[in-house]
């Protein structure tokens, strides 16, 4: 071998050695990238809204986006417009069962195909890299998977979120199972990844299921008051109402009953059980406190006493789920029938394992937003709404979502026949198989699509690119700052209004113009957010400001996004 190949072969062999270390946990990666991550090297992706898709029931709703495109170009975008800004991300991504349900570089996965798991988490991790940088500190996220797929999840999930803790639910969502070799599969999974050394999965509200029981420990064992000496103190009653709680009581007392009445007529109720034996409460006198709205005077006939029970509705959620409302089939595909007749989207989630999910970390959020990338028919969009009609929250959702044919089911894509007419419908209301009315929900949906703008090449930008990227970014940049009605646009500039905040673009170098631009938005007493062209970074960036002006640079920010996404 000459030197010049033996040269070529050391480089060959340093570049494998870096591929496989790449494949930390025995995870392989697809070594052929997609089709759409090199398009981002000389394209960037922008926002453009669909007008005629819009739907406003009342301008102070929550405004929710539905994103139509690959999902690749939507988090790119959201890089831009969401950063650290996302309170939960649910995702239910093609389980890889090789029944031909999503491409890779254009073409259909499926069973036959050697590398469908290399491509799969390929295709995972890219979209999960994206999505992490969008998360709040206190954000979560949730994933969706079945038994095809979850073992690799798990471990990508894990190289990816190292900083997050990861539970694994099991819910049963269909009872009467599918035929596999050996086993019925009755059952998927819901990965949850939580911040590590943080309490944020919120209560299971069990209002219509609570466990009653008696505030005297009654757990198998003695529970005698001298194995808890704090245990043991009165519970002041009047009236059958709960006043307050006693002192731990000294060594020395013994109450001569269950109930004692006092001259005022107060009763103190201790916990001594049915043969005279001093027992203990279950929560000590220090802590007893903060459950006393769960507590309840109730009368024992039998023993001619009043007693407490503690009602508890609110508890941890289990690990396995296993209530008929998430059966897929009644909840998901007949409901989803009943919402568009002629939809023929498969296998929908129930809208109730969605929802409870959703809950458990939202729940106490009522202003979280909510983003789904890899949207489908929209049950993620119809359970956040659905919560805000339950507790009057204003939380809001990101759908994305391609307009892929959906295996020839239908008429036209996901996105334009499925996704965004069952919002539109759970929005507006509609009209069941029985022609029945059901109301609509309420709510505010903007439709975009995501188109690429040429730059040429992302490491060196030409001037005339930056100059169309500018042009073309406006709607990308009223997304961000949540200002989506455009009400002006000439040569010079863009401006955007909403919720009581406008947005303005001056798109030229040539600044003759700018200071009309900016005595017109001076004379506006809401807060405005200008942003002006600039060849850098920083140029013009708290310049030109006022009582009610921010000053931003563009293009060069949004630039950058796009540069840290391809590594460069």
């Amino acid at each position: 071998m000459i030197e010049k190949d033996l040269q070529k072969e050391i480089v060959a062999l340093k570049s494998e050695i870096r591929r496989l270390k790449k494949n930390y946990l025995g995870l392989v990666f697809e070594d052929k990238p997609e089709d759409i991550i090199t398009q981002c090297r000389e394209n960037v992706p922008v926002l453009k809204e669909v007008k005629t898709r819009r739907i406003i029931s009342d301008d102070q709703n929550q405004n929710n986006l539905l994103i139509e495109g690959d999902n690749y170009h939507a988090l790119s975008v959201l890089n831009y417009t969401h950063k650290k800004n996302i309170d939960l991300i649910y995702i239910d991504p093609p389980y890889n069962t090789g029944a031909k349900n999503w491409k890779y570089n254009n073409d259909y996965v499926d069973k036959e195909d050697e590398y469908r798991h290399s491509k799969w988490l390929s295709l995972m991790r890219h979209r999960l890299n994206l999505a992490k940088n969008l998360l709040k500190d206190d954000g979560i996220l949730i994933c969706a998977i079945d038994e095809n797929e979850q073992a690799h999840l798990s471990v990508l999930l894990e190289q990816i979120f190292s900083a997050h803790d990861q539970y694994t639910i099991t819910i049963v969502h269909n009872p009467g199972g599918t035929q596999g070799n050996n086993f019925h599969y009755t059952h998927e999974y819901a990965i949850f990844l939580v911040p590590k050394n943080q309490t944020l999965i919120g209560l299971q509200d069990r209002r219509d299921n609570p466990d009653v029981r008696p505030l005297r420990d009654v757990s198998t064992g003695n529970h005698l008051r001298e194995d808890a000496k704090n245990c043991f103190y009165p519970i002041f009653v009047k009236d059958e109402n709960i006043l307050g709680f006693g002192d731990v009581c000294d060594d020395s007392f013994h109450p001569k009953s269950v109930n004692v009445l006092r001259k005022d007529g107060v009763i103190e109720i201790y916990p001594i059980d049915p043969s005279g034996n001093e027992r203990k409460w279950v929560f000590a006198r220090q802590s007893v406190e903060r459950i006393k709205n769960e507590l309840a005077v109730v009368e024992n006939r039998k023993r001619k006493i009043l007693d407490i029970v503690r009602t508890k509705t609110m508890f941890n959620y289990k690990t396995v789920w296993t209530d008929g409302k998430y059966n897929a089939n009644i909840f998901g595909t007949k409901l989803l029938r009943e919402i568009l007749p002629n939809c023929g989207f498969d296998f929908p989630k129930s809208l109730y394992t969605v929802y409870d999910c959703l809950f458990a970390v939202v729940g106490d959020r009522p202003n979280a937003s909510v983003l789904d990338f890899f949207a489908g028919s929209g049950t993620t969009g119809h359970a956040v709404l659905e919560m805000n009609k339950v507790d009057g929250g204003k939380r809001k959702f990101i759908l994305c979502t391609n307009n892929e044919n959906n295996n020839g089911n239908g008429i036209g894509g996901i996105a334009e026949s499925v996704c965004y007419p069952r919002i539109k419908n759970i929005i507006k209301g509609y009209k069941d198989k029985k022609n029945e009315k059901v109301a609509g929900l309420g709510g505010n949906l903007f439709y975009y699509k995501t188109d690429l703008v040429n730059i040429e090449k992302i490491h060196k930008i030409p001037d005339e690119a930056k100059i169309r990227v500018t042009y073309e970014a406006g709607e990308m940049i009223a997304v961000r700052e949540d200002t989506l009605n455009e009400v002006e646009k000439n040569e010079w500039w863009q401006i955007f209004e909403g919720k009581g905040r406008i947005t303005a673009i001056y798109f030229k170098e040539d600044k003759s113009k700018l200071g009309e631009l900016i005595d017109k938005l001076e004379k506006k007493s809401t807060p405005v957010a200008l942003y002006i062209f600039s060849w850098g970074k920083n140029e013009y960036k708290g310049g030109y400001s006022s009582v009610n002006i921010r000053v931003e640079d563009i293009p060069e920010p949004i630039l950058e996004v796009y540069k840290e996404i391809n590594c460069l």
